[in-house]
């Protein structure tokens, strides 16, 4: 009788492992399953011709918008993750993430996700998140204006909260020198490489005065003819709101020549030279500034990395039926 009773105990546990497994193994599936590019084949088949055909057109209108389109979604992933936070207006007892530091007076596309949300909910009511039209429209910015793609993995949903504090924390500066680069970056789990990389969206796209005027009047590693040009943008006092392009050769156009500026200190921005100045980085540019096609599919890459930054997925969040609003 006692052999027979161990066995059964010896059998009991075993089952209860495997039965332990197989739910670990389905929550794990469950889990990878919620973000998946078909994720809308069934429920809102036309979601991703929609998204592309209003951003095809914003840009058309203003080459700018494919820039700004793709920083918005740089900007909604560093804070609390890719979750459309960085949409929500702000209210009388709601604090949003629009007016602070890095967003003020700056970030902008919001009516372009406007457009796109109210042409999806025409075609499919409550299906389509205010987080997933960010992405896809970054994607397609980045396409349009002759960059590389990637596959825009989707299911996230939208977040009920917004975070000030995070998004005037965690947000890179434009006057952060390389460490502080890296250690921005190391926070959201990206090397140094990556950071590198991300920073190729400067290739297109504006900087106002005011996060560069230090620069062009104060730094030595800057081109002096460079400098004096945007001095004329940029006065010593006063319009702060002015714009420069980031790139100074092909402004709105994707390319590798972000980099090829660098090398000749031709960076914008404190931060964008600091990527060639005499540090750790300097091989990267420079790999970067002859080989296009290694730059094209390292940033397909980060894109995708930023996008599975803490989604919310499954019954966390909202699908929101206006991205400026919790329903």
């Amino acid at each position: 009788m006692a052999g027979s009773s161990s066995s059964n105990s010896s059998l009991g546990f075993y089952k209860l492992l495997a039965l332990q497994l197989c739910v670990t193994w389905l929550l794990f599936g469950v889990a990878y399953a919620q973000l998946s590019q078909d994720f809308y084949n069934t429920t809102c088949p036309s979601a991703l011709s929609i998204i592309r055909s209003v951003v095809v057109a914003a840009i058309a209108n203003e080459t700018r918008m494919g820039a700004s389109l793709t920083r918005l979604f740089f900007h909604d992933c560093f804070v609390q993750g890719c979750d459309g936070s960085c949409l929500l207006d702000d209210t009388p007892t709601f604090i949003g993430e629009k007016t602070a530091f890095p967003n003020n007076n700056s970030l902008r596309g919001f009516d372009v996700i406007d457009k796109i949300k109210s042409n999806v909910e025409a075609a499919c009511p409550g299906v389509v998140s205010c987080a997933d039209i960010v992405a896809v429209a970054a994607r397609d910015s980045v396409v349009i204006l002759g960059g590389p793609s990637w596959t825009v993995q989707l299911g996230r949903r939208d977040s009920t909260t917004a975070n000030f504090t995070a998004a005037n924390t965690d947000l890179p500066s434009p006057f952060l020198n390389l460490s502080g680069l890296m250690a921005a970056f190391r926070k959201k789990n990206f090397t140094a490489e990556e950071m590198v990389t991300a920073s190729g969206a400067h290739t297109f796209g504006d900087a106002r005065c005011t996060n560069f005027r230090a620069r062009i009047y104060n730094e030595t590693n800057i081109n002096p003819e460079f400098a004096s040009s945007k001095k004329s943008i940029c006065p010593i006092t006063g319009g702060d709101n002015n714009l420069s392009t980031l790139d100074v050769t092909t402004p709105y156009y994707f390319d590798n020549a972000y980099y090829k500026n660098l090398l000749n200190e031709k960076g914008l921005l404190h931060s964008d030279q600091q990527l060639y100045n005499g540090g750790s980085t300097d091989s990267q540019v420079e790999s970067y500034s002859s080989n296009p096609a290694n730059f094209s599919a390292d940033f397909s890459n980060v894109m995708v990395k930023m996008g599975n930054l803490s989604p919310l997925t499954g019954s966390n969040g909202q699908i929101r039926y206006n991205c400026r609003k919790i329903n």
